[in-house]
């Protein structure tokens, strides 16, 4: 969070103006520096990454199937059949837990309309090869790009890639406006398409050519927004020294794999993901997680479980499994990760860990 008076400042002039939603002057503000931000054409606002990730699929006129990946938060696969398509669970490979591009192909149908892979733990997916096939079999791809806020490939901003890009912007993530999301596209015939999904399918005061709903982002959220992103640069960089030094304590452990940064990738260290193997380390990820929580330190089993496993979807439709997600879903443990978290307290957690 910025600091309180930097907040009280930026929501001041609300108190003038009135203009408290409905894409107001902070909402913009904040959409244009965003666009300059994420070095991408075209950012639509919405109150929160999920309702953002709807429209997208909307927008996109998408039907049939969908190739995704189980290994997510529920938010993706939830968003796709909440849209009445037809989720297609490919496995992820088991070396940065992305979408295994090699067995993509395989899942591809004449129902299928579009692939939605998944940015993991700030790494990325194989944009390069995910394009190539897309392109090969006319398919749209819509990333979710949730855990990337600020992640560049090279020189280029992560929202460029695919047709459209979702990043959340909850209380959690790197860049947060309490909650809010957005996306990000270069096609910009879908900006009047994605602002009337957002707002209850109006076209103006006097059409309504969509079904839609309400998923706009307000000016305290955006108010927010403008805050953080003056000082989410230095916030990533005190959250790469965390990520450093659990490295060093943490790598090289029997039993530990730990998360290393992607080759080529600017990161911006959103989570630190741990792999335990019990045979080996001699503990399970529940035990670790279970001996952390008793000194009251909250590990989060991130993601578990996977979404295919989920309920709500048993008898739907077939649902293909991923042995890859299926035993990493029950071996990674994300430890605590935040700006402000002590390297005295990340040594409490190794000790805890190692001991």
């Amino acid at each position: 969070m910025p600091e309180f008076e930097e907040y009280v400042e930026e929501i001041k002039n609300l108190w003038e103006t009135r203009w408290l939603t409905n894409m107001g002057e902070k909402h913009n503000a904040l959409q244009d520096k965003l666009c300059e931000y994420l070095s991408v054409d075209n950012v639509s606002l919405f109150t929160n990454g999920h309702l953002a990730l709807e429209a997208a699929i909307t927008v996109m006129g998408l039907s049939g199937e969908v190739i995704t990946t189980p290994f997510t938060f529920a938010s993706t696969t939830q968003a796709i059949v909440r849209c009445g398509l037809t989720p297609v669970f490919c496995d992820i490979n088991p070396d940065d837990y992305t979408i295994d591009v090699n067995k993509i192909e395989e899942l591809i149908t004449d129902k299928t309309s579009a692939i939605i892979p998944v940015h993991v733990y700030g790494n990325v997916c194989d944009v390069h090869k995910i394009e190539e096939i897309a392109k090969k079999h006319n398919l749209k791809v819509i990333y979710d790009a949730a855990h990337t806020f600020g992640v560049r490939v090279g020189d280029q901003g992560i929202g460029l890639f695919g047709d459209a890009s979702m990043f959340s912007f909850h209380a959690t993530k790197v860049f947060n406006t309490i909650e809010g999301g957005c996306v990000t596209y270069s096609d910009s015939s879908l900006t009047k398409k994605l602002q009337i999904q957002k707002n209850f399918g109006m076209a103006d005061q006097e059409s309504y050519p969509e079904v839609a709903g309400n998923a706009k982002m307000n000016e305290f959220q955006a108010a927010m927004g403008l805050c953080n992103l003056r000082h989410v640069d230095g916030e990533i960089k005190k959250r790469k020294a965390v990520v450093e030094h659990y490295i060093d304590r943490l790598d090289g452990i029997d039993g530990i794999t730990v998360w290393k940064p992607q080759k080529g990738i600017n990161h911006n260290y959103a989570y630190f993901p741990v792999v335990f193997d019990e045979v080996k380390f001699g503990k399970s990820r529940d035990e670790v997680a279970q001996m952390l929580g008793a000194e009251g330190i909250f590990a989060r089993k991130y993601f578990y479980p996977i979404t295919n496993e989920f309920e709500c979807y048993k008898g739907r439709f077939e649902i293909q499994q991923t042995p890859i997600a299926k035993k990493v879903s029950m071996e990674v443990l994300t430890l605590p990760l935040y700006a402000d978290l002590a390297i005295s307290d990340v040594d409490r957690i190794c000790d805890i860990i190692l001991k």
